[in-house]
């Protein structure tokens, strides 16, 4: 299996669009190409449980993040602050840049 194409980075700033965090903003902290989904900051919390084991001695329930379908966020521009869709752009250096489709500001900096 191919690895998708992603429009999103570690680090960069989405909103949930989909799901019961709907509305939040977070950053990326794990991109999973394969799967095509991202691990958004306090955002998709589920509980795990866990065995006791030579790193987690007392075992229990644990919390933490669990990853989430790319399609179900959006990029937040820092200019305009909404959930935005990108384009891309060449710029003169010959690199290609993402781009702010609403107030064309860019994203990568």
């Amino acid at each position: 299996m191919t690895a998708n194409k992603i429009h999103l980075k570690k680090d960069d700033k989405v909103k949930i669009i989909t799901g019961k965090d709907r509305d939040k903003i977070g950053k990326i902290v794990r991109v999973i190409r394969k799967d095509s989904r991202v691990i958004v900051e306090n955002i998709n919390i589920i509980k795990k449980h866990s065995k006791p084991s030579a790193t987690n001695r007392q075992g229990g329930i644990v919390e933490q993040e669990a990853p989430l379908h790319w399609s179900n966020v959006m990029l937040v521009c820092n200019k305009c602050l909404n959930a935005v869709r990108i384009k891309r752009k060449l710029i003169e250096d010959g690199k290609k840049v993402r781009v702010c489709s609403k107030c064309n500001e860019m994203i990568d900096v």
